[in-house]
């Protein structure tokens, strides 16, 4: 089968979407079917067809978007900026999609629901559309339009955000999320069709990973200190900021640990900062985009996951296989992941007295700590 997985976000990028979609390309290719990737390229400059190494320039198509949505009176003309981006790159990508071709593919799967409305216009009725959604964006938008891009229209990014939700959510044969969480929320939120929505919990290559495990790492634990890890993605959601605030907390109790925070993301320098006025700066290393996060868990003592909004993040279960004790909060699909107190523990969502409470009880208690991380892994 010739089969197209797409997504609307940057390819290839920080995150679980492009590790999703890398392991199950490499599934299929070792099946025998022939496997394509779609996305947006670096900066969102461009729409890559990344197997076939093919780039459509945005620029290239800009004219004919304006032309179109001029046309059509659309929401090109919004008066939320946000709005207005994400009109344009929507166009984009659906009309690089179209000249890309997509008429010989056995089937194709989206990442998102922006993918999926917008391949859903642009490929032939006959062939299959399956989406796998990793997340709300809905939701993310709506927390985002109280911070990061809080104006006096967000209202109407709301509005739009939730309609794309809607429409990407039913444009698919087939509706697949990882969690009763999220399902919750599209048939009781979004009133999407109960029978449209089938709940698929995230597979890994285990194998793989556990390997990986054992393999040599450049950094060394510092003597007589424990390693809290965190990774994934440097932005707001994650609330890397609580997860610094209670570092700061705990310093005030004990300074036999150090903590690693791997990835990369639009708040880096921000968490930098904050870290530094925090007096941390020698306790909190930043050590960027890693290519050996198995081997960095091989040398942790516990896995700090202090997110506030989230799906079901491969870099828990990631925690999970590396039989680490975790500490995630009750945001989004993360409880679904844990049984409290027996594979992980549970805080709540930008609680840092809690965060560093439990911080502190698993680096004093090293029997619950290899419990815990027993208990996840098997």
């Amino acid at each position: 089968m010739r089969i197209l997985l797409a997504t609307f976000w940057a390819v290839p990028h920080l995150g679980g979407v492009w590790n999703y979609m890398t392991q199950l390309k490499n599934k299929l290719d070792s099946l025998g079917h022939q496997v394509d990737l779609l996305g947006y390229g670096h900066d969102n400059n461009y729409i890559h067809m990344v197997t076939q190494d093919r780039k459509l320039a945005k620029e290239m198509l800009l004219p004919l978007v304006y032309s179109k949505l001029n046309q059509q009176n659309s929401l090109i003309h919004s008066q939320n900026e946000v709005v207005r981006y994400t009109e344009l790159q929507r166009y984009c990508y659906q009309i690089a999609a179209f000249h890309f071709g997509l008429q010989n593919y056995d089937v194709i799967h989206t990442q998102d629901v922006i993918s999926t409305g917008c391949i859903n216009g642009a490929k032939p009725k006959e062939v299959p559309l399956v989406a796998t959604l990793h997340g709300s964006v809905a939701h993310e938008m709506r927390y985002q339009l109280k911070t990061i891009h809080k104006s006096p229209t967000s209202h109407l990014a709301r509005e739009y955000f939730d309609k794309l939700e809607y429409i990407g959510a039913t444009s698919a044969e087939y509706t697949i999320v990882s969690n009763n969480w999220l399902k919750r929320i599209l048939t009781n939120e979004f009133l999407v069709p109960e029978g449209q929505v089938k709940v698929f919990p995230y597979g890994y290559n285990t194998e793989d990973f556990i390997r990986r495990i054992g393999e040599p790492c450049s950094l060394q634990t510092p003597a007589n200190k424990k390693v809290i890890l965190y990774t994934g993605r440097l932005v707001e959601l994650k609330g890397i900021h609580h997860l610094i605030s209670a570092l700061g907390q705990l310093k005030q109790l004990r300074d036999d640990w150090v903590c690693w925070i791997v990835g990369d993301g639009e708040k880096k320098a921000e968490l930098q900062i904050q870290s530094m006025t925090s007096g941390l700066d020698k306790d909190i290393l930043f050590l960027g985009k890693r290519d050996d996060v198995p081997s960095l868990l091989a040398r942790a003592d516990l896995f700090v996951f202090p997110s506030l909004f989230d799906n079901q993040p491969l870099s828990v279960i990631e925690a999970q296989l590396a039989g680490k004790p975790v500490i995630v909060t009750d945001a989004g699909g993360l409880p679904e992941m844990v049984e409290h107190g027996v594979t992980r523990i549970i805080v709540p969502a930008g609680d840092t007295n809690a965060l560093c409470a439990q911080m502190n009880l698993l680096l004093e208690d090293e029997a619950y700590r290899k419990r815990l991380g027993t208990n996840a892994r098997n």
